[in-house]
C-alpha cells in the first residue's frame, strides 16, 4: 500500500517537477521554453546573474550560489552532473543518485511535505525547485527571504539541455562539454533509429498494484517521448490522460510485442507477469519479451534521460546495437 501511495503521489506531482571548470564571467542562458531567458549583468554592480524562472519570476544572484538546497531528485542529479555537487547542502529525501547524495541532509519531501524549518536552518543562498513542488511552497520559502529558482520540466531532450545550462549558470559552472557529450550520444541513437521501417508496440508498466488495471505513460510524458524517440510505439499514447490506467482488456486488444517493467524497482518481475491470469494471449508474454528497466532513467528530467533513451533503443532494436 505504501508503494502504491508513493508512486501515485509522484505521478500526480509530476503532472503539476568530471566537474566542469567554474566560470569567472556571468553566464548567458538561452534555454528554450523551460526558463525562457537568462540575462548576464556585464557591469560591476551587485548582480551576478538575473534570470527568469519557470514561474516567470525574476531571480537575481550576487554571486554563484555556494549553498544550494535541492527539492527534487532530478534537480539533485543535475547539480551533480554540472559539477555543483559539493555546493549542495540539502536535498529531498528521494534524491538517491549519485550515491554521494545520500550523505547530504534531507529536508523531507514524502507525500509532498517538506520541512521549511530544516531548509531555512541550512542557510542556503539558493533553493532549486521543480514541477513536483508547488508554487505555494516556492512562495512560502521566498516570503522567508530565501532565493528560489523554479525549474520547469522540459518537454524534449533538447529542452533538458536548457535545464543544465540554467543550473550551471546559477552555480557558476560551464556545461559546454557535458551538453556536447549528451548531444553526441543522442545523435547516435537518432541515426540508428531513423532508417527503421517498423516500430514495435510497447506497454510500459509504471505501477501494477492492480494487475488488472496497471498505470502506464500516456501522451506528454517522458516515457512516451523516449519510447517514440527510441523507435517504439507506446500503446499508452492513445489515452487521454498523461498517466492512465489501462484495463487488461485494453492491453490485450493493443497486443504489445514488448512489455517494459518500470515497476521492477518495486519487485515486479518477468516471472510474475508471465503468471498473470489473462495475460497469456499478449504477444509480449507469449514471446517472453518482458524487460525490467530503471524507471528513474525515464521519469526524472535530467541528464540521465539520455541513459534512458539508450536503454530503450537497445531493448526495442537490439539488432542495431550488436
Amino acid at each position: 500500500m505504501f508503494r502504491k501511495t508513493l508512486v501515485l503521489t509522484l505521478l500526480i506531482a509530476l503532472l503539476a517537477a568530471c566537474a566542469p571548470t567554474p566560470q569567472t564571467t556571468p553566464v548567458v542562458d538561452s534555454a528554450p521554453t523551460e526558463v525562457a531567458s537568462t540575462e548576464a549583468v556585464a557591469t560591476e554592480s551587485a548582480a551576478y546573474l538575473v534570470t527568469s524562472d519557470g514561474l516567470g519570476r525574476e531571480v537575481t544572484l550576487t554571486a554563484p550560489a555556494q549553498r544550494v538546497v535541492s527539492l527534487a531528485p532530478s534537480i539533485t542529479e543535475i547539480l551533480f552532473a554540472v559539477g555543483a555537487g559539493d555546493q549542495v547542502v540539502g536535498r529531498d529525501e528521494f534524491s538517491d543518485y549519485p550515491a554521494e547524495a545520500a550523505s547530504i541532509d534531507s529536508v523531507g519531501g514524502s507525500m509532498g511535505e517538506y520541512s521549511v524549518e530544516a531548509i531555512v536552518a541550512l542557510e542556503p543562498d539558493l533553493v532549486l525547485a521543480a514541477e513536483i513542488n508547488t508554487p505555494e511552497l516556492v512562495k512560502q520559502l521566498e516570503d522567508l527571504g530565501l532565493t528560489v529558482f523554479y525549474v520547469n520540466n522540459p518537454t524534449t531532450i533538447e529542452e533538458m539541455y536548457g535545464s543544465l545550462e540554467n543550473v550551471a549558470a546559477l552555480t557558476g559552472h560551464d556545461v559546454t562539454e557535458l551538453i556536447e557529450s549528451l548531444k553526441a550520444r543522442v545523435a547516435v541513437i537518432d541515426e540508428k533509429i531513423a532508417p527503421i521501417s517498423a516500430r514495435p508496440s510497447v506497454f510500459y508498466e509504471i505501477d501494477a498494484s492492480d494487475p488488472a488495471k496497471p498505470y502506464t505513460y500516456g501522451p506528454g510524458t517522458f516515457g512516451n517521448l523516449l519510447i517514440e524517440r527510441a523507435g517504439g510505439f507506446n500503446i499508452g499514447s492513445e489515452a487521454t490522460d498523461a498517466y492512465p490506467q489501462l484495463s487488461l482488456e485494453q492491453i490485450v486488444v493493443a497486443n504489445p510485442s514488448i512489455i517494459l517493467l518500470g515497476d521492477a524497482m518495486w519487485g515486479v518481475t518477468t516471472e510474475s507477469v508471465l503468471a498473470r491470469p489473462g495475460w497469456e494471449t499478449i504477444e509480449a508474454v507469449k514471446s517472453n519479451q518482458i524487460f525490467p528497466i530503471d524507471d528513474n532513467l525515464i521519469s526524472r528530467p535530467g541528464p540521465r534521460l539520455v541513459d534512458g533513451l539508450e536503454a530503450l533503443a537497445k531493448i526495442l532494436h537490439p539488432g542495431l546495437f550488436e
